[in-house]
């Protein structure tokens, strides 16, 4: 980063921070997309007058709100429920929740920025937002989560639509419970329609919306080999999680042929330094308990406690957990156990100085916000079939989503004039903020000022 850059990255985090107080996810987020666009904004009259980027951080509205519920027990329970919605610029708000405790209006926010610029690359009419609950559904019964869903959506539903904002999974909510999320929006709105995507398929839901994040991973992983003459067949892949993403990134590459040889939790990673056999994969994915600590030894599997999954001599490495899992110490086993390449599953899944070090080294990386995209591109096309009142075969949805992975791909490479490292490779994590930029930029200043 040149001086001069570096002073107008000063002065715009500068004028930003004191509006975002103690909001550091969001602060690191928008630092990190500032940092490469700045320049490319400063050379755009239009852009410049525009104020395009400051009004690209600041979402259209932030909805705080109160859930009120029941447990088992019959005592009443309280919780805080947001939804940021960040810009609708492109198409109506499109972004999941997350019900988790400890969820704060700084982690939705930087998400739903994030969301913006992922949604953008995907080509799809669909704006951006974020949102959930603090509420831990682990160890909750059936009913107490319906009872929840339906206090939630008791406060959400009018804010939502399908042609205004849609809603998807994420972290503690799956299919099950947008199901129940969805029916209760049409009990309030009266009628039918596509207010949320990742729908159980029976009202409405489209096929590979579950596995779409992780497949997509891969297949840009692949697309990301193949533009240096590389393969992912026989390659050791690192994967950390053991969540959706994790699991259907784990299963697709294993399908194309790599090597996976790490799944991880919050107590440890499972090791299988020879990829794990599709029946080993399965066990460590469905074992319920305490018996998972415990891999049987003909599994080929190790459980070691404690440990990160990145020094495992692995090619690639996938971080599928959360944000800032990488950490310098993490970057630094992983550049000294040989790894050339990495691709977000997880949003912002590295720390500021993990990301420098790993640039340093000379290792590849697509961040989350390109590499990441295939669930919101499957639920973007979930919104399509809803809206048609169709349904496409799994091999559609699959095709698809390939395509528009490849296209994502060929968007970051297409900025590859400006955006190279040093060794001439596509700089892909400046790539994907440039070229989302620009299509977000050019709807700021088309849409005037308002």
């Amino acid at each position: 980063m040149t001086t001069r850059t570096t002073a107008m990255l000063d002065q715009f985090m500068n004028e930003i921070t004191p509006r975002h107080a103690g909001e550091d996810e969001f602060l690191q987020a928008v630092k990190e997309v500032a940092s490469d666009v700045l320049t490319i904004e400063k050379a755009s009259h239009d852009f410049t007058s525009a104020r395009a980027l400051e009004r690209l951080c600041e979402a259209d509205r932030v909805i705080s709100f109160r859930i009120t519920w029941r447990d088992d027990a019959g005592e009443v329970q309280i919780n805080r429920g947001w939804r940021v919605q960040h810009s609708n610029l492109l198409g109506p708000y499109k972004g999941g929740l997350r019900w988790v405790p400890g969820l704060n209006r700084s982690i939705l926010k930087f998400l739903a920025f994030e969301q913006a610029f992922k949604n953008a690359l995907t080509g799809l009419a669909l704006g951006a937002a974020k949102g959930g609950a603090d509420f831990d559904p682990s160890g909750r019964t059936p009913a107490e989560i319906e009872r929840f869903a339906m206090a939630f959506m008791a406060e959400l539903s009018a804010h939502i639509g399908p042609e205004r904002d849609v809603p998807a999974g994420d972290i503690g909510v799956g299919s099950h419970e947008i199901g129940l999320m969805q029916r209760a929006w049409m009990q309030y709105a009266r009628h039918w329609g596509g207010a949320m995507t990742g729908k159980p398929l029976s009202l409405g839901g489209s096929d590979i919306r579950a596995e779409a994040t992780g497949y997509g991973l891969i297949y840009f992983t692949a697309a990301m080999l193949d533009e240096q003459n590389q393969r992912i067949e026989g390659k050791r892949i690192a994967v950390s999680g053991r969540g959706n993403v994790a699991r259907h990134a784990a299963r697709k590459a294993m399908m194309m042929g790599a090597k996976v040889i790490t799944l991880s939790g919050k107590k440890g990673t499972w090791y299988a330094p020879d990829g794990f056999s599709k029946s080993a994969l399965e066990w460590v994915l469905t074992t319920p308990g305490d018996a998972v600590f415990e891999p049987a030894k003909d599994l080929g599997v190790t459980f070691v406690a404690d440990a990160r999954p990145w020094g495992k001599e692995p090619d690639i490495a996938l971080p599928c957990a959360t944000q800032n899992e990488i950490e310098l110490s993490d970057a630094k086993a992983l550049v000294d156990s040989g790894c050339r390449f990495l691709a977000e599953g997880a949003n912002m899944p590295l720390t500021a100085k993990a990301e420098a070090h790993l640039a340093k080294a000379g290792v590849t990386q697509a961040p989350g916000k390109a590499a990441n995209a295939g669930g919101v591109a499957v639920s973007g096309l979930e919104m399509q079939q809803n809206a048609r009142f169709d349904r496409w075969s799994p091999e559609r949805v699959d095709t698809a989503l390939r395509g528009i992975m490849c296209d994502i791909h060929e968007r970051l490479k297409s900025e590859r004039g400006s955006c190279c490292t040093d060794t001439g490779l596509i700089d892909y994590r400046r790539a994907a903020n440039v070229a989302a930029y620009r299509k977000l930029a050019q709807a700021v200043v088309d849409g005037g000022a308002i």
